[in-house]
Order: structure tokens, then C-alpha cells, then sequence
């Protein structure tokens, strides 16, 4: 078994390694933004010309673009297909599409910034800021159809390392034109993009060969893509919303906003690798119509998310403003802007577990022919939450609020729609694990707050990295006591997830 298993393993680690090291370079440069700019009115504009990255990303990497594709070079796989023709007929028209999207943003920047932030102070450096930006629109495509090409054929460590080579050209940028202020950075994310591409290329080109001339073959799936796309940009809507409400509140409150974000967004990201790992072979066991090896997979991707996020969830909302002032607390990033980040992302982590059952629970929706409409209902439905919840008046933790409470919903809609939908899932056997699992994070919590409070005056390092512990020793004693621990994944498990070995 040992030897049957440890391509599954080394898949799955080399993945973490490579995304936490991305996350990592993304502590990194939001340390140096929040160092160098601080949280103030260039900063929001920056921040308002990232959503044009900000939305690319999940749409065109991490969403629909693996979703569709991901699904189409896996069947290609099994079919025993030349996947240099369907490369050749799919990558020169997919990148024409691209470039000219990334124009079209370009030219209409200014209106954008209009309707994104109608209240930011400095709408003229977010407009350039913005015209630069649209470049990912090129980039971050191309570099999603390499990603779910090289994932289809089970190589997973150069797409892994795309937000490695992302993060380190803003660094790097950020640094340089330093004197440029907010464009330098918005500079950094359009050679990040590049980056994305080139780390992936090598890889790409030993499996399937440099593109060739277009040719007429297999297209791509528009009826596919577009449930997809329309997913994906909803999802994304919640970060439109935040900003629109944002840019009517003090100035920073966008800032905060983003930087509660990011931190509290890296243990559902860590939470994904698993499902990221397995979900070639989904599609696979979905296109064969092999529906109890599907629900196995399905079962042990979501059960292995609530096991990561939820202890991280409740160290996020117990620690959060020694986390935040050990990461960013630096420089022009003042006592007061550690306070209202902090605030923002105890309230934010709590739809941490809707985040990654949301992202697991979708895929088993887009791994057909056709791909379903229904993820769109339920965000919709989480969307309109979103929209209703956030008002201005509340404030920054209201619209952290929410957030938290839409993608709740969309994640209870979602994940009872497998039921009688793809490969229809036994709930029981979800709810009952994910609710043992977070019990213990509750007890955890209440750990933390009791050894925070007795710790008090011990310098922040410190007293985040006991009160962590003690988080962390309590959510698996409870879990252990409560058979939560039984029902998570072994080595055996993910082998059979990643079709290795196990029963058909």
C-alpha cells in the first residue's frame, strides 16, 4: 500500500508545500503594501483597480476555466485523444478572446472605476492603476488553460506554483518602484501575471509539445463554460458589493477590508488542495457514470475541508489582532488600522466553512458534458444576502457580516442540491462529521478566549502562539472524543481518491 500511495501523497504535499509558499509571498507583499502605503486613499485605489485581477483569477484559474477544462482534457485522457490537436484547435482562439477582453478593460477603465467606487478620493490613479491591471485578463487565462492542461495529466506542481511566481513579481515590483507609489504595485501584479505563465510553460511544452498553427477540431465548450462563468463572476460580486459599500465609508475602510480578507482567505485556500489533487479523477469517475466512486470522493473532499478550516477559523477569530499585528503592523500600518482589520476578520472567518464548501461542493456541478445551473441558484441566492445585509450604516463589520452569512447560504443550498443532483450524496454522511467537526472548533474557541485572558500583557507573539496551541489541543480532544477523527481521510483514502488504488 505504502508504495501505491505515495505518488497520492507526494501529489498532495508538494501541492500544499508549493501553496503555502504562496501564501506565504502573499503575506509577504501585503506586509510591504501595508508598510509602504499604509491604509489610505491611494491605497483604496489600488485596491479598486485589483478587482479587475481579483475577478480574473477565480474565473479564469481557480474556477471556470478548471472547471470546463479540467473535465475536457480528462475525458481527452481517458478517450486516448491527441492532445496536441485538441490544444492546437483550442488555445490560439481562447487567447484571442483574451486579448481583446483585456483592451476592452483597458479602454473602459475610467468607467469602471465609475461604477465600481463612485465615492473614492482618487479615481484618476485607480483609472491607470486599472488600465495597467487589465493585462491578467491575458495572463491569468492563459495561465488557467495551462494549469487545468497540466492538472488532466496528473502534473500538479508548476500549476501549484503559479501564485508563487505571481506574488514574487509584485514584491519585486513593489520594491523597485517603490517612489511610484500605488502604480509601481499595480505594475507588479501585470508581471506577476506574466510569471504565471512562464513558471507553467516549461512543463506544458515536455507534455504536449509547443501550439501549432490553429486548427479546426474540438472547440471549447461555451454551453459549459458559461453556467461556469456566470458562477464564478457571482461569487465574485460579494468583493463587488464590499467595495461599492466600502468606497462610501471612511477613508481605509476598503483597505481593512482587503487585508482581513487575504489573511483570513489562506486556511480555505490550504483546504482546497486535497480536492484540487482529486478532482481529474472526479470528472473522470462522473464521466464514466461511476457514481459511488464519485460520492466517495465528494464525501472525503468536503469532510477533509471542514477539518482544516475549522480549527483555523477558530484561532482566526480568538487571535485575530495579535495575527494581524504580527503580520502588518508595520511602518504607515498604524495601531488603529491593526484594531479595524482585526474586527473585520473575526467576523469574516466565520463563513470560512461556507468558503470551502463552496469551493469542493461546486465541481461535482461542472464535471459533465453540460455543466449545471443550480451552483448559479444557490449563489444567487447567498448573493441577494450579501446585498441585503450590507449597508453602509452598519459598517465595516456589517458588511464582513454580510459576506459571511451569504456564502453560508450558498454553501447549505449547494451542498443539499448534491443530493439529488450529479451523484446524489447521502447528507447524513456529511452533516454528521462536518458537525462533530465544528463542535470542536466551538470548544477550541472558548480555549482560546480562556488562555487569551489569562495570558493578558504578554507581548503578542507570545500570547498568539499559546492561545493557537491551545486551540489546536483542544479542537482534537474534543474531536478525537466526539469519533470526528474516524471519519477523516487516511493515507489509504486519498489513494483511493486519486484512483490509485481502491475499489471502482
Amino acid at each position: 500500500m505504502t508504495t501505491a500511495a505515495s505518488p497520492a501523497v507526494r501529489a498532495v504535499s508538494v501541492t500544499a508545500l508549493l501553496i503555502g509558499l504562496g501564501s506565504t509571498l502573499g503575506f509577504v507583499r501585503d506586509l510591504m503594501l501595508g508598510t509602504t502605503f499604509g491604509a489610505d486613499a491611494e491605497t483604496d485605489a489600488f485596491l479598486v483597480a485589483w478587482t479587475i485581477p481579483e475577478t480574473a483569477a477565480p474565473l479564469l484559474i481557480e474556477g471556470a476555466m478548471a472547471f470546463v477544462l479540467v473535465p475536457l482534457f480528462s475525458r481527452a485522457v481517458e478517450a486516448g485523444d491527441d492532445l496536441r490537436s485538441l490544444v492546437s484547435s483550442t488555445l490560439p482562439h481562447l487567447c484571442l478572446a483574451l486579448a481583446a477582453l483585456s483592451a476592452l478593460a483597458a479602454a473602459g477603465a475610467p468607467w469602471l472605476v465609475g461604477v465600481l467606487a463612485p465615492g473614492i478620493p482618487r479615481g484618476d490613479l485607480a483609472t491607470d492603476c486599472m488600465r495597467v491591471a487589465s493585462v491578467t485578463i491575458l495572463t491569468f487565462g492563459l495561465a488557467g488553460y495551462l494549469s487545468a492542461a497540466l492538472r488532466a495529466r496528473e502534473a500538479f506542481a508548476p500549476p501549484a506554483a503559479i501564485y508563487v511566481a505571481y506574488n514574487a513579481g509584485i514584491i519585486a515590483c513593489v520594491w523597485a518602484l517603490r517612489d511610484q507609489g500605488a502604480y509601481g504595485a499595480a505594475v507588479g501584479v501585470a508581471a506577476g501575471g506574466v510569471g504565471m505563465v512562464l513558471v507553467q510553460a516549461p512543463a506544458f511544452v515536455r507534455r504536449f509539445g509547443a501550439p501549432g498553427r490553429p486548427t479546426r477540431g474540438v472547440a471549447l465548450p461555451a454551453a459549459a463554460f458559461l453556467p461556469v462563468a456566470v458562477f464564478t463572476l457571482a461569487r465574485q460580486c460579494q468583493v463587488f458589493i464590499e467595495r461599492f459599500t466600502g468606497s462610501s465609508l471612511a477613508e481605509g475602510s476598503i483597505s481593512h477590508l482587503n487585508y482581513a480578507q487575504k489573511i483570513a482567505q489562506v486556511p480555505m485556500v490550504l483546504s482546497l488542495v486535497v480536492a484540487t489533487v482529486t478532482f481529474p479523477r472526479l470528472a473522470r469517475a462522473i464521466a464514466a457514470g461511476d457514481a459511488a466512486q464519485a460520492r466517495r470522493r465528494m464525501i472525503d473532499d468536503l469532510v477533509t475541508a471542514a477539518a482544516i478550516v475549522l480549527p483555523a477559523t477558530a484561532a482566526l477569530v480568538v487571535c485575530a489582532p495579535d495575527v494581524v499585528a504580527v503580520l502588518l503592523e508595520y511602518g504607515a500600518f498604524t495601531e488603529a488600522d491593526t484594531a479595524a482589520t482585526a474586527r473585520i476578520m473575526q467576523v469574516y472567518s466565520l463563513g470560512l466553512l461556507g468558503q470551502a464548501l463552496v469551493g469542493v461542493g461546486c465541481r461535482a456541478f461542472f464535471c459533465g458534458a453540460r455543466a449545471s445551473w443550480y451552483p448559479v441558484l444557490a449563489m444567487s441566492a447567498g448573493l441577494a444576502l450579501t446585498a441585503a445585509l450590507a449597508r453602509p450604516a452598519w459598517g465595516v463589520t456589517g458588511i464582513a457580516a454580510a459576506n459571511a452569512a451569504g456564502i453560508t447560504l450558498t454553501a447549505a443550498v449547494l451542498v443539499a442540491g448534491l443530493r439529488g443532483r450529479v451523484i446524489a450524496l447521502p447528507l447524513r454522511a456529511v452533516a454528521g462529521p462536518v458537525g462533530r467537526l465544528a463542535l470542536a472548533a466551538a470548544v477550541a474557541a472558548g480555549a482560546g478566549w480562556a488562555t487569551r485572558g489569562l495570558l493578558a500583557g504578554l507581548p503578542g507573539p507570545l500570547s498568539l502562539v499559546l492561545s493557537s496551541a491551545a486551540i489546536a489541543a483542544a479542537f482534537c480532544v474534543v474531536a478525537v472524543l466526539t469519533g470526528a477523527v474516524t471519519a477523516l481521510p487516511d493515507i489509504a483514502v486519498i489513494t483511493r481518491l486519486t484512483g490509485m488504488r481502491g475499489r471502482p
